[in-house]
């Protein structure tokens, strides 16, 4: 994977700095290349600016400065109401899966249709969303019941085909297998991969603690550490690095796949 242009990359980040207080800095000057299509895992210790980075990325926060660039496109030149319509080029998987609790596993795939194309009529709606959840292997039995009713697996499962109803370019897991058992968590491992290899050209970029997931699956790897990028490369690239800190990963474990 070697991208040469700007417009190989989903993702652009150029010296992004980012304080909330004016005097701390969390992010202390990304520069980072996503290419499109890839399978991108960012990690990093707890603190280290993933999440912030992330939110930079949907547009949730603007950086202090430094650009963001989403698919050839400044963030900052958009104003609120062009930026939330760009939004509809991500489906994001939350770690909890965030379903509302008040509608079946069917009204929440259907919900970002209803709300964002609203020229398709009901049945085309549930056309959609039932290919959706089909798409990620849930079963039909399941789609008139609550979250509640359903197992985390099956939760999950839900979240993702909700993610993926507006066929983004571009899909986030945030954090998608944290508090999850070793099975469940290797289920929803091998759901990223099987999405990702059915959606041609789609990037996924995953925030993951989990070390193993990331080097076993991504096509490409971020790892931040103080507000910076340590370093970005394929897993080949950590697994030849001489950085202390990318050695402390590799040794802590992870092998060669």
């Amino acid at each position: 994977m070697t991208p040469k242009s700007q417009g190989d990359y989903a993702v652009v980040l150029q010296d992004v700095k980012k304080t909330f207080d004016g005097k701390e800095f969390i992010l202390k000057g990304i520069e980072l290349k996503i290419p499109k299509g890839s399978l991108t895992a960012i990690i990093g210790f707890s603190g280290t600016g993933k999440s912030v980075m992330l939110k930079h990325m949907l547009g949730l926060l603007k950086p202090t400065s430094g650009k963001v660039i989403v698919l050839d496109t400044d963030l900052a030149s958009m104003d609120d109401n062009t930026l939330t319509k760009f939004r509809c080029n991500f489906g994001v998987l939350f770690q909890s899966a965030a379903l509302f609790d008040d509608m079946s596993v069917l009204e929440n795939v259907c919900f970002p249709l209803e709300e964002h194309r609203r020229e398709l009529s009901p049945e085309d709606v549930k056309k959609i969303a039932l290919e959706k959840l089909k798409m990620v292997g849930l079963d039909t039995a399941h789609n008139n019941k609550l979250p509640s009713q359903i197992s985390g697996g099956m939760q999950k499962r839900t979240g993702l085909a909700r993610a993926l109803a507006l066929d983004p370019e571009i899909l986030i897991y945030d954090e998608p297998t944290t508090g999850l058992d070793p099975i469940l968590t290797e289920m929803v491992d091998n759901l990223i991969v099987e999405t990702h290899k059915a959606r041609p050209g789609t990037t996924s970029i995953m925030v993951s603690h989990d070390l193993h997931a990331a080097f076993r699956i991504a096509d490409f790897v971020v790892m931040l550490d103080a507000g910076k990028v340590l370093l970005a490369g394929t897993p080949d690239d950590f697994y030849k690095s001489d950085l202390e800190l990318v050695r402390r990963f590799v040794d802590k474990g992870i092998k060669h796949q």
